[in-house]
């Protein structure tokens, strides 16, 4: 656990309507800096729209959201990864007909230096495989061999290490992680599992979005129940029950009287 106490990312009354349909009713937030902070909810709970809120993927209707202390607001996921808050979104948003390099640097393309990079556009592809290799070996992926090979010929679990590896290059604040581990078996979960953890040991702080309670139990340092719209609770992994954890998601459990959302 961290030792200071100010929150690196926060967010106070956020309010966000879709007609009739509150998702975010007055949600707080709050992810301390080297922290692993897991967020849990049942479906509809409104944990999607919260993470969309605090990566620009929509424009809640009222509240704030600071970053270091400073209010910010932001109009696409594209604001949120300027400051360093970078997306490991569930679908991967890999493209599978490029290559590792490729989909590293999506969108973030290195050119080389004189007009062959400012006026053709020209990319420096030994720079991309380099720095690509590099991520990759920092999180420990020595298994995949060949750094231009398609990410469609890479395992579950080695596309989801590509995700990872690329929000932790260039996620130089904050790392969110939408259910890494739902669509993979056990043996790749228990990678993507010591991946999060090394991304942690870099000093990043985590928010990691899952339906595996195993999991959040076993690498949170802090969960953040959510509950009809807002923040229900906040409790420590070391301190109560799974099955505790679920009851007071479900609302069958009332929090324990320190975990109780203000």
């Amino acid at each position: 656990m961290p030792v200071s106490q100010a929150p690196i990312l926060e967010a106070r009354g956020l309010v966000k309507r879709y007609g009739r349909v509150t998702a975010l009713d007055h949600a707080d937030f709050d992810l301390m800096p080297g922290e692993i902070l897991a967020v849990i909810g049942d479906n509809g709970a409104g944990k999607s729209s919260l993470i969309k809120a605090l990566t620009g993927a929509i424009r809640p209707d009222h509240g704030t959201i600071l970053f270091d202390g400073q209010p910010v607001s932001f109009d696409s996921p594209i604001d949120a990864r300027r400051i360093g808050i970078e997306t490991v979104y569930q679908n991967l948003a890999l493209s599978p007909a490029l290559s590792i390099a490729d989909n590293l640097f999506l969108g973030r393309e290195p050119r080389v230096a004189g007009p062959l990079g400012t006026l053709l556009g020209m990319l420096d592809r030994p720079r991309m495989r380099r720095e690509a290799r590099a991520a990759l070996s920092s999180l420990g992926l020595m298994t995949i061999q060949n750094i231009d090979q398609p990410v469609e010929t890479l395992s579950g679990g080695q596309r989801q290490g590509v995700a990872i590896a690329r929000a932790a290059a260039f996620g130089s604040r904050v790392v969110i992680m939408d259910e890494p581990t739902a669509a993979l078996g056990v043996k790749e979960s228990r990678k993507v599992l010591e991946l999060i953890l090394d991304v942690r040991a870099k000093g990043l702080p985590i928010v990691l979005i899952s339906h595996n309670m195993p999991h959040v139990f076993e690498v949170a340092d802090r969960i953040h129940i959510h509950r009809l719209g807002r923040r229900h609770a906040v409790v420590d992994p070391r301190a109560i029950t799974m099955s505790d954890a679920v009851a007071i998601m479900t609302g069958a459990m009332a929090p324990p009287g320190e975990a109780r959302a203000a």
